[in-house]
């Protein structure tokens, strides 16, 4: 992975940790960068849930250029979150990120690039080797010369050699795909005032049900230790007037 290794990337990658609105940053001329913007805003709790639908309408609608809904989810209860990612073209990722801080707050961002460069260069080297040895393969089939055992050895090797260089225009496809369009990961959380008000409500209804369990604790106690309570007073009781008695005959005696 690199950090925007440009020094035009370098510019928009401190605006971006400064929570700021950084300039669209595309993959330069002849460069292989697939890049990922992740960001955290703060927005009040009741837009959370909308805000979310809002982007993946906008995303699937292709309102800022292509784009690909990733993954959507959403937490309610006392400190209710969301989350969106997906994937667009460069143009479309100022616009989409301007739309999902409207009313909110840029708390964090971070935009980072893996160099797919080798990736893409090994693939098209597997690619063009399977191709080359597909065509040799193909030329030994048609001759005159083969034989029938060697004509299976031919086929079967042919039939990998095909579903290698499947695969090989699948990555290559993803590989592309990653560096034409970049990622973007939206996190949505309330602001700090909000969470600071929801434990103070939360504290307080809390207190309610802790006193109501302390009360309910110092009523078992009493019940428990009641009865021992009063077997333990008849035996001081009776221990007393023994004790008195027994005094009263020791000064009989004197």
């Amino acid at each position: 992975m690199l950090l925007l290794t440009a020094s035009g990337c370098s510019k928009t990658e401190m605006a971006a940790d400064s929570g700021g609105g950084a300039g669209a940053v595309a993959s330069p001329e002849g460069a292989a960068l697939a890049y990922e913007h992740d960001l955290d805003i703060r927005l009040d709790a009741a837009q959370i849930g909308p805000r979310v639908k809002q982007i993946a309408d906008a995303c699937q609608s292709a309102r800022f250029g292509d784009c690909a809904v990733l993954q959507v989810g959403q937490q309610g209860g006392e400190y209710p979150t969301g989350s969106i990612r997906v994937r667009i073209a460069p143009k479309g990722v100022e616009p989409i990120i301007g739309l999902a801080g409207q009313g909110g707050e840029v708390s964090s961002r971070n935009t980072h690039a893996e160099d797919l460069a080798q990736q893409v260069a090994d693939t098209a080297l597997t690619k063009a080797r399977l191709e080359k040895e597909h065509a040799r393969l193909l030329a030994y089939q048609d001759s005159r010369t083969i034989t029938t055992a060697d004509l299976l050895v031919v086929s079967q090797r042919l039939a990998e050699i095909e579903a290698g260089v499947e695969q090989a225009n699948k990555d290559a496809a993803q590989q592309r795909r990653r560096i034409d369009t970049q990622l973007v990961t939206l996190q949505f959380h309330t602001p700090s005032g909000q969470r600071s008000r929801s434990e103070i409500g939360e504290a307080l209804r809390e207190s309610g049900a802790i006193l109501t369990a302390s009360v309910a604790f110092v009523i078992r106690a009493v019940a428990a230790l009641l009865p021992v309570a009063v077997v333990l007073s008849v035996f001081v009781w009776i221990g007393l007037k023994l004790w008195r008695r027994r005094q009263r005959r020791l000064q009989a005696t004197h």
